[in-house]
């Protein structure tokens, strides 16, 4: 599986980075499942439809941040992603996820969904 960012996602994680210490860390176990498991699975994660993308955007609502000590997987954090399964990638790779959109849920009520449709229409 490899992993890839949009500029905005660097541009949210910035300033998470220096609220949340551990958010790097946290971000590397997150890829370790999603190389693992890379589709939704709920109750952590879903997908989100009626975007009008060809691609499968999945919202992960519950992330372990350490930096949240005492929550667990109920820090708050939400990661939007993008999943390309290995369909049309060269052979050897398992398929693809680009990073969209990182915030917490008490900075911003839902994704923003024109970045999903900007970027994957």
């Amino acid at each position: 599986m490899t992993f890839d960012e949009l500029a905005e996602f660097k541009k949210d994680l910035k300033p998470l980075l220096k609220k949340y210490k551990t958010l790097n860390d946290d971000l590397d176990v997150v890829k370790k499942v999603l190389g693992i498991s890379p589709g939704e699975r709920p109750p952590f994660s879903f997908r989100i439809d009626n975007l009008g993308v060809e691609t499968c955007i999945i919202k992960v609502k519950k992330i372990a941040c350490k930096a949240l000590k005492g929550r667990g997987v109920n820090s708050g954090l939400r990661l939007i992603y993008a999943w390309f399964p290995e369909a049309g990638l060269p052979a050897g790779q398992a398929g693809k996820i680009i990073f969209i959109e990182l915030y917490h849920k008490n900075d911003k009520e839902n994704e923003d969904r024109q970045r999903i449709v900007d970027n994957f229409k």
